[in-house]
């Protein structure tokens, strides 16, 4: 016996409508670094993992870790790492912090941007995310390396500090969005590094005896995985970098299939298109 749903032909029975999952598909993202302080690199972005066909246990409960971003970091220091997703046996890496004046970034998911006088990206994590940008003089920062990409190398010609890293589109959730970009650079005597998409962080711009709000580093936004832009430097001490955007885990599988039987950490849970979706914003547990 066999039913017509949503476009395909389903048996009934044991993988039939409102049976227990045992396969879905996940996307993990950890927390971004955030940028370095004083002409710095931005932060890396958090390790994006997605697959299908990952294996549950019927009526067993596994745990989700939804990693924070790298707090902003305090004069003159380097951005602080990402906390690291966890969804049962998956591990997403957070990301690494963008270097201070002087430093290269901190290895992550993404690497750090490197910060101003000549100084590198930290590594990414194989599988999760690139290297930070390189910093090539004084004057001008990396940018946080993204999922999609490697961070911007800062461009002497052009004034330019480097842009963070592309992120990597998913449509797990029901629309397409990006994750885990890179924050940018700042620069001192040219032009800031913006992020590598509108969720991560962009570089500060250093205005020598100027000072505005405007210049400063912006953070990402939460629950993308993206990291925070390089702080930069001027008279009002407005060099503070920005933190790296907290993590997701997105879980999905044919609507036709039972819910899942509890939850925990309040997820959001609804039906997109043939697909039942469940967002974790915060750590949590789910059981099917």
């Amino acid at each position: 016996m066999s039913q017509r749903y949503a476009g395909g032909v389903l048996s009934v029975g044991r993988d039939g409508i409102n049976s227990p999952v045992t396969t879905v598909e996940y996307l993990c993202v950890a927390g971004g670094g955030s940028g370095g302080n004083s002409l710095a690199g931005g932060g890396g972005a958090g390790g994006l993992l997605t697959a299908t066909g990952y294996a549950v246990t019927v009526g067993s409960a596994i745990t989700i870790t939804v990693g924070a971003g790298g707090a902003s970091s305090s004069s003159g220091t380097s951005g602080n790492v990402g906390t690291n997703s966890v969804f049962g046996s998956i591990t997403a890496t957070g990301g690494g912090g963008g270097g201070t004046d002087g430093q290269d970034g901190t290895a992550g998911g993404s690497g750090g941007g490197g910060g101003s006088r000549i100084h590198t990206g930290g590594a990414g994590t194989s599988g999760q995310g690139f290297a930070g940008g390189t910093a090539p003089n004084d004057y001008l920062s990396g940018g946080g390396g993204g999922a999609g990409s490697v961070g911007g190398t800062a461009v002497i010609a052009s004034k330019l500090a480097g842009i963070g890293g592309a992120g990597l589109v998913s449509s797990i959730s029901g629309s397409p969005i990006q994750y885990a970009a890179g924050g940018g650079g700042a620069a001192y005597t040219g032009y800031l590094g913006i992020g590598g998409t509108a969720n991560a962080g962009n570089g500060g711009q250093s205005v020598g005896s100027v000072s505005a709000d405007q210049f400063r580093a912006t953070s990402a936004v939460a629950n993308t995985g993206s990291g925070g832009g390089g702080g930069g430097w001027d008279t009002a001490n407005r060099n503070g970098s920005g933190a790296g955007g907290s993590g997701i885990v997105i879980l999905r599988y044919p609507s036709y299939f039972a819910p899942a039987t509890s939850t925990t950490g309040g997820p959001e849970m609804y039906i997109a298109g043939a697909w039942r979706v469940y967002k974790f914003l915060q750590s949590g547990t789910i059981t099917f």
